[in-house]
């Protein structure tokens, strides 16, 4: 393990945790990722791993059967795993944010139910927000959730659901008007059902249609995909919280965690590029000398090392001010904003070190090349994180004249 990317102050626990998951990552993970990226399969064994491992519950309390773990030592396992394999990442990310939003919003009822499996692995967890029509729009939903006695009758079309064909329990983001007046603003209007459904693709549930992955550039063996409501009933019981109206607030609070998440797999890919880079660059001679003895290679090492490093702090310090009870959307945002773009400079730098070899998928940093693009967008584009900071830092810092 290199000097790079190290996190003061962590317990035993912590230190344990994370060197279990990074042996993990390099034996079983590592060796496998690349083939099984470029046939776009689901990583079963390494996924049936990290269940072992109890990592699917590694932020629910321990009283549901978890580890009761801090989002610090998520995030740092989830910079180890996407070092590994993004997308292997992605499929503990979404099941986490359903996780996180039940155990911070959720009624006891739904709490005991679903908690202590979702912990085990044995329900998985996926959340929906977008559309087609909408992206990063959310107040713009359109999908609509309509009170019939016992039962929500919900309607409409979804989008970019990772773990969609997986999953067995998806909080999905809907429109709902009742006890709502005309004029009442968008994002006090939406609520969010827990929808438990079986795995796979096609009509997974009366009412409910995954229709099939999405073929994608990268982010492969991940099952992306949409989902279709038709008249789908849902009992009462299973809004979020127990009550309408409070979903764009419960899932604003999940894609908050997520996006330290994501920041976290921009720090994981960005630091097994250097890897690769700076190896490579000591490997392949030219004029006579390792490349890496050339002023042009060491200087992108140099930026290389110091993105890696400026990333993982940002991050680090995000989780922690979340774990501190504190708002953290400013440094969440900054986070994974510069984590997404620096990870996608040092992929690039990496790749012009392998030359000609990038472009082979025989290297690893080709499907590393097309993995990073993901990271701008998802969780919210790079736009988006700029508003969000932006906003915030003109709160923080009002003028006073």
């Amino acid at each position: 393990m290199g000097r790079l990317a190290q996190t003061e102050g962590l317990t035993e626990i912590q230190q344990e945790i994370l060197s279990t998951v990074r042996s993990f990552v390099d034996k079983e993970i590592l060796p496998v990722a690349t083939e099984l990226e470029h046939r776009d399969e689901y990583p079963t064994e390494i996924v049936e791993g990290l269940k072992e491992l109890g990592l699917f519950g590694l932020m629910i309390p321990e009283e549901y059967g978890g580890l009761g773990e801090s989002l610090l030592t998520y995030a740092l396992c989830v910079e180890e795993i996407a070092r590994g394999w993004m997308s292997v990442s992605g499929i503990i990310n979404t099941h986490f944010i359903v996780a996180y939003m039940l155990k911070q919003h959720g009624t006891q009822e739904q709490k005991d139910h679903f908690l202590p499996r979702m912990a085990a692995g044995e329900v998985r967890g996926a959340f929906s927000m977008s559309e087609p029509a909408l992206g990063s729009d959310v107040s713009a939903i359109s999908s609509k959730g309509v009170r019939d006695g016992d039962d929500y009758v919900l309607n409409g079309q979804k989008m970019w659901l990772t773990n969609g064909g997986s999953s067995t329990l998806v909080a999905v983001l809907c429109r709902t008007d009742e006890g709502h007046p005309e004029g009442t603003a968008p994002h006090k209007s939406m609520t969010t059902f827990l929808v438990e459904k079986e795995p796979g693709f096609g009509e997974v549930r009366p009412g409910l249609t995954i229709p099939g992955k999405i073929d994608k550039m990268g982010y492969k063996g991940v099952d992306t995909t949409e989902l279709i409501m038709q008249d789908l009933r849902i009992p009462a019981d299973r809004v979020l919280g127990g009550e309408s109206g409070r979903g764009f607030y419960q899932m604003m609070d999940g894609v908050e965690v997520g996006r330290v998440n994501v920041a976290a797999r921009g720090c994981g890919v960005a630091q097994r590029a250097f890897e690769l880079g700076i190896d490579y660059a000591q490997q392949r001679h030219t004029f006579g000398k390792p490349i890496a003895q050339h002023q042009a290679i060491q200087f992108k090492l140099a930026e290389m090392g110091t993105k890696v490093e400026a990333a993982h702090a940002l991050m680090v310090g995000a989780a922690r001010k979340k774990d501190a009870g504190q708002r953290n959307d400013l440094e969440a945002g900054m986070a994974k904003y510069l984590a997404s773009e620096y990870c996608k400079e040092v992929v690039e730098d990496a790749f012009r070190i392998h030359g000609g070899y990038g472009f082979s998928k025989e290297y690893e940093i080709e499907r590393l090349y097309r993995e990073a693009p993901m990271l701008l967008i998802g969780e919210g584009t790079a736009e988006i994180q700029k508003m969000i900071v932006g906003r915030r830092l003109l709160e923080e810092y009002r003028f006073q004249g």
